[in-house]
């Protein structure tokens, strides 16, 4: 009788040390909105314009090549 006592006192303590290790996770606001940054440089409009000066130029001096 005193064993099972023994092994009920072990799996009693030994399982309030288990769920006093168990981790915590907690999840907050921040305080400042987020902001995202946006940096995008556009080429093809630049591409776009020459690529039409080229066109204008190639029709209207067509003996070039």
């Amino acid at each position: 009788m005193q064993c099972n006592i023994t092994v009920l006192l072990g799996l009693l303590l030994s399982s309030f040390l288990l769920i006093g290790c168990s981790p915590k996770v907690q999840v907050a606001v921040p305080n400042e909105p987020i902001t995202i940054n946006l940096n995008v440089k556009i080429e093809h409009e630049i591409l776009i314009k020459v690529d039409r000066e080229i066109d204008d130029l190639l029709s209207d001096q067509s003996d070039l090549f």
